[in-house]
């Protein structure tokens, strides 16, 4: 911590001020207080002049004479805030301040000094003053240092990891960097134990809740700032400073409230917020043209609107060598389902579809995941989105060896980015809110196409899958991916009206029995009767006449194997049919 402005038990201790040989005569329990001016006064009205802060020197001439005006003397200064009272001794009082000064300064807590010893009055000024301005000098150099720190950490285009420690530092406090989900993105102890600051983190930080962009919450002890730019917030950096409540604490002034921070450390959170803002408003813009270079070349490999020659030659530009590596197609989207990704909207408190903006900025944050994640595994690739909802990426392998590895290191990557969430961690044992999907991986350019378009269709068909694999390529999609695949396919929707027309068209007439529901149940269940029944919250004997209704309505035997087989698989593309 820098110096700090001086106490009045230290101002007692200053040579100048033993020279008068001082004594106290009431407010020992104000002597913690700090001193921000020295201030001569002799006029009973003085207190009208004063900010708070100061210690007053009289040699009491100018004070009134009756009690009354003693008392009311001695109530002003406290109103205002004063830091204590020196009265000299021998002028207007002759060997001790009047009883009743004493007593109403007492009551105030106000401390009230008297000097014995005729003593210049300018050699204390002098002494004090030395010391405050040692102590504003010491908090400009402070100030100085956060502003060149944090603007060498702009320039050099310093990770959120890296100018958190470097808060840390200055501070010496533990410093926390979370998005609006309150999650943590970054955070550095300053040299306590990490489990202890995280643990329980996020019902922690719920209970954080300062008043203001940048504030101190006293009761939680963390100084606060919101983080963010253009009128888009995304999180807040938070600071925790051990001094509420002591005075005596490194940085505390007279000039503050007590128990709250310096001036110097709400300066550095914010000028550290205004970094992180700055450097990710920085790295969005750096990669907005080099993203629209991608998603030319992406979409060139998929339209063949330019040869591959020269999209191989762009790429190499861009440094992403394509010739003669071993390429392999992903797409990573949102689950069909998903309520809200867990940045992006909804860290604006939004529900992915609440605005029209949202979208958009959904899909962006997911690119901007996809990319971070691609960095941390160190994988060279083209990558952009390719329709509203999905970010597509080729990756560029030197060989089909490191296939495996590689994708295995790109969505470990993807969920440390927090754009995704364990099946652990979810509600309920819920997958992660994202998918990633592979293609085959093919050995020349010509053949990229293939695998994208693979990679898309599988991530397309494993929006419903509730499994929570890593990595989702063809053979994971199974009959019901293949028939979402094959939805818009004329005799598939043909065979779906063969098999269940019928049935739809007797429970359009008769909604309230949903008869297509009973069927569904009893598929399911393997053709348990008993089981599906329950499934149905339906009583055994309504189940089964039911059963025989449907079975009625179709013309089919629900008895037979492969009857029912054909029924379930016309269910499945139904369903394929009606997603979105």
């Amino acid at each position: 911590m820098s110096p700090v402005f001086p106490t009045v038990r230290e101002v007692l201790a200053l040579d100048p001020v033993r020279h008068g040989a001082p004594r106290l005569v009431a407010g020992e329990a104000g002597l913690d207080r700090r001193v921000r001016w020295v201030h001569v006064a002799e006029v009973p009205d003085i207190a009208t002049l004063l900010g708070g802060g100061e210690l007053v020197l009289t040699t009491g001439i100018g004070l009134p004479a009756d009690d009354a005006g003693l008392r009311a003397f001695i109530g002003d200064l406290a109103d205002v805030g004063v830091s204590g009272l020196v009265v000299e001794l021998g002028r207007r009082y002759a060997s001790a301040v009047p009883r009743v000064m004493a007593a109403a300064a007492e009551r105030r807590g106000l401390p009230l000094v008297e000097l014995r010893r005729a003593t210049p009055f300018v050699r204390i000024t002098e002494a004090v003053h030395a010391l405050i301005v040692d102590a504003q000098l010491t908090e400009l150099r402070a100030t100085e240092e956060i502003h060149q720190r944090f603007t060498e950490l702009s320039v050099e285009g310093a990770g959120p990891a890296e100018v958190v420690r470097q808060a840390a530092e200055l501070a010496g406090c533990p410093v926390v960097l979370e998005n609006l989900s309150r999650q943590v993105l970054a955070y550095d102890p300053a040299g306590e134990s990490p489990e202890l600051l995280l643990d329980g983190w996020e019902q922690h930080s719920r209970r954080i809740r300062p008043v203001g962009r940048t504030a101190y919450d006293a009761d939680a002890g963390w100084l606060v700032t919101t983080v963010g730019a253009r009128g888009h917030d995304w999180g807040r950096l938070l600071l925790r400073w051990p001094g509420g409540g002591d005075l005596t604490s490194g940085g505390a002034t007279g000039s503050r409230p007590p128990g709250t921070p310096p001036t110097r450390l709400t300066i550095l959170l914010e000028r550290a917020a205004s970094t992180l803002a700055l450097g990710r408003l920085i790295r969005r813009d750096a990669e907005g043209l080099e993203r629209q270079i991608h998603r030319t070349l992406l979409t060139a490999l998929l339209d063949h609107s330019r040869p591959v020659d020269e999209v191989a030659l762009r790429a190499r530009a861009l440094g992403v060598t394509l010739e003669r590596r071993h390429l392999v197609g992903v797409v990573v989207r949102h689950r069909l389902d998903e309520p809200a990704a867990e940045n992006g909207a909804a860290e604006s408190g939004l529900l992915p579809d609440a605005t029209p903006e949202a979208g958009p900025a959904r899909l962006r944050d997911l690119a901007e995941a996809v990319g971070q994640a691609l960095r941390e595994a160190k994988l060279t690739a083209l990558t952009s989105a390719v329709d509203d909802q999905a970010v597509g990426a080729l990756l560029a392998l030197p060989d089909a060896t490191g296939e495996e590895r590689a994708l295995a290191a790109f969505a470990a990557a993807l969920r440390r980015t927090r754009v995704d969430v364990p099946a652990s961690r979810s509600p309920a044992g819920r997958p992660g809110s994202v998918i990633v999907a592979a293609g085959t991986g093919v050995g020349t350019l010509r053949e990229a196409r293939r695998s994208l378009i693979e990679a898309r269709q599988v991530a397309d068909a494993a929006r419903r899958d509730r499994r929570d694999l890593p990595i989702f390529r063809l053979p994971h999609v199974g009959l019901a991916g293949l028939l979402h695949l094959l939805r818009d396919e004329p005799r598939v929707q043909t065979f779906v009206e063969r098999e269940l027309g019928a049935l739809l068209a007797y429970d359009a007439q008769h909604p309230r029995e949903q008869l297509l529901g009973t069927l569904r149940a009893y598929l399911d269940q393997g053709r348990n009767k008993s089981a599906a029944a329950v499934a149905a919250h339906l009583s055994r004997p309504a189940f089964y006449e039911r059963l025989a209704r449907i079975a009625r309505i179709l013309g089919a035997d629900l008895d037979s194997v492969e009857t029912c087989l054909s029924l379930h698989v016309a269910l499945l593309a139904l369903d394929a049919i009606r997603t979105p």
